[in-house]
């Protein structure tokens, strides 16, 4: 039958329709959203390091700076007596201040309690999710693949429960794929550019917004410099190759020239510039960091003296606000010599080496009641056993061991078929993972591995859509490409329905928890 004006009119919703692709991918982080909000506020304590940052974000929103706090301050907070907490003088934060302000945004909308402290990273960790779907889609072409990456990622534990915790890393793993994502859609963006001709490519949007978001990224912790630099070498040798597949002379000199300039400056010094104004609190009151700290345990300049202080301008006559840079800067390096030096003797008993991280070799405990008795809490554990809650910092294993399996594909198809995509996988592990090899000599966690989830994740929707192919007609080969994929997503959603008690602190039986703490370390 010829079909009517109006069917030959009608929307087409496939697959691929970017309608689809935006809505789907809304719809997935809102779901992430629900989840993350859900009893937000559950454990009503400071769980593990959010005695640091959720303190120091309330103290950037009432004074500008991190002051110090009473003795017990954790236990009056959480009591609803905010007062009379803060003490006069500075404290000596050793991370940067990004992640710090968004927390405070949370405290000053919901309050300086769990659910206040906890909320930008529920957002944060929504929009991850979100973002996870379209750097996907962007890398792989297809919109189901996106959306599958989506999914993966939003019901990996160790996502969720940074979330759902006013820690750092979550804020650092957005930013940084914000920056890989950049970079990635830079590439496509001097493709097309190329291929209508044009030959100068001084204006890099892309890699300026890219440079605003490792620059925030930074800003939140450092590692994330690692990442900038493996991604801008990335962008420069792909602008040679670009040069060099439109059959452009000289291509390296060219992409130094025409590209690699501007691209630095676009990437490498936007990244500069927002990490400096991200300090712009720090700065406004360096004379109060310069009286107390001047004289630190912990500097080490190597005879360049103490901070140059505000009450004693220096002898070359700078400006307050040179003035404040330098102190800034001595700042970072009694902070750099904290980290190098005065980490090296601690131990904690969840630290971990990095050689373990994609494997889940050893989670993070944050907060736990190990010894809850029958007829408390609504334990109806069987006699002489007793009820447990937790929040376990650990993955979902279906998407981490599947995803290493898909890393070491990853590598292979990148070394031996030269598929940029991969490529991508490759670089991304290496500057989120690797670099922890160096300091595996201090005490570091599993949990530091966020930054690696998504590259993982983009590698196991990769491998899919090598066993799927690209043909849309049916044949024995896609047919098993969709058995296992569908499978292998089934899957992570049974291990995200079976986990869920261990990472949100639901009330198990002990024979419920040791049913899910399957490996003697992850205790």
């Amino acid at each position: 039958m010829t079909p009517t004006a109006a069917e030959r009119n009608r929307p087409r919703w496939r697959s691929e329709d970017p309608m689809f692709g935006w809505a789907g991918a809304l719809c997935l982080a809102s779901l992430a959203f629900f989840l993350r909000r859900w009893h937000l506020g559950t454990p009503h304590a400071f769980s593990f390091d959010e005695t640091y940052y959720a303190k120091d974000a309330w103290s950037l929103l009432d004074h500008g700076y991190v002051r110090q706090y009473v003795e017990d301050a954790d236990k009056t907070i959480l009591n609803g007596d905010l007062t009379g907490l803060f003490q006069d003088g500075p404290s000596m934060i050793v991370h940067p201040e990004v992640g710090k302000w968004l927390i405070a945004g949370g405290i000053e909308v919901f309050g300086m309690d769990p659910t206040g402290w906890r909320t930008a990273s529920a957002v944060v960790g929504a929009l991850m999710v979100l973002l996870m779907c379209r750097f996907a889609r962007r890398v792989t072409g297809s919109t189901v693949l996106g959306l599958v990456a989506g999914l993966l990622l939003s019901v990996d534990g160790l996502q969720l429960v940074l979330s759902r915790l006013a820690l750092l890393d979550i804020f650092l793993a957005f930013f940084t794929l914000c920056g890989v994502h950049c970079v990635v859609a830079d590439r496509q963006w001097l493709r097309d550019r190329l291929a209508a001709g044009t030959t100068r490519t001084w204006w890099r949007p892309w890699l300026v917004l890219g440079g605003v978001s490792f620059g925030l990224a930074c800003g939140t912790k450092w590692s994330a410099v690692y990442a900038l630099a493996v991604f801008g070498l990335l962008a420069w040798l792909w602008s040679a190759g670009a040069r060099r597949a439109f059959g452009q002379r000289r291509p390296l000199l060219r992409s130094v020239v025409l590209d690699g300039v501007p691209a630095f400056v676009a990437l490498v010094g936007v990244a500069l510039a927002t990490y400096v104004a991200s300090w712009t609190g720090w700065l406004a009151h360096a004379d109060v960091y310069e009286e107390a700290f001047s004289n630190t345990q912990y500097t080490s300049y190597g005879g360049d003296g103490p901070w140059p202080t505000a009450s004693e301008p220096d002898a070359d006559g700078l400006g307050e606000v040179t003035q404040s840079l330098r102190s800034l800067w001595s700042y970072h390096q009694d902070v750099y010599t904290f980290h190098s030096h005065f980490l090296n003797d601690s131990t904690h008993v969840y630290a971990s080496k990095p050689s373990t991280w994609l494997v889940m070799g050893r989670p993070v405990g944050v907060d736990a009641q190990t010894d809850i008795q029958p007829g408390s809490q609504a334990c109806e554990a069987p006699a002489g056993s007793t009820c447990i809650r937790q929040v376990l910092l650990i993955g979902n294993p279906v998407v981490w061991w599947g995803g290493c399996l898909a890393a070491i594909a990853s590598l292979l198809l990148w070394a031996g078929a030269r598929d940029w995509r991969h490529g991508v996988v490759v670089a991304g592990l290496a500057s989120t993972w690797l670099p922890w090899f160096a300091y595996d000599d201090r005490p570091i966690f599993f949990f530091y591995a966020i930054t690696s989830l998504p590259f993982l994740v983009l590698s196991t929707v990769l491998v899919m859509g090598h066993l799927i192919g690209t043909s849309d007609v049916p044949t024995p080969r896609r047919t098993f490409g969709v058995v296992v994929a569908g499978s292998y997503t089934v899957l992570a959603l049974i291990a995200f329905a079976w986990f869920w008690p261990i990472w949100t602190d639901v009330l198990l039986t002990k024979s419920e928890w040791n049913a899910r703490i399957w490996f003697q370390r992850w205790i």
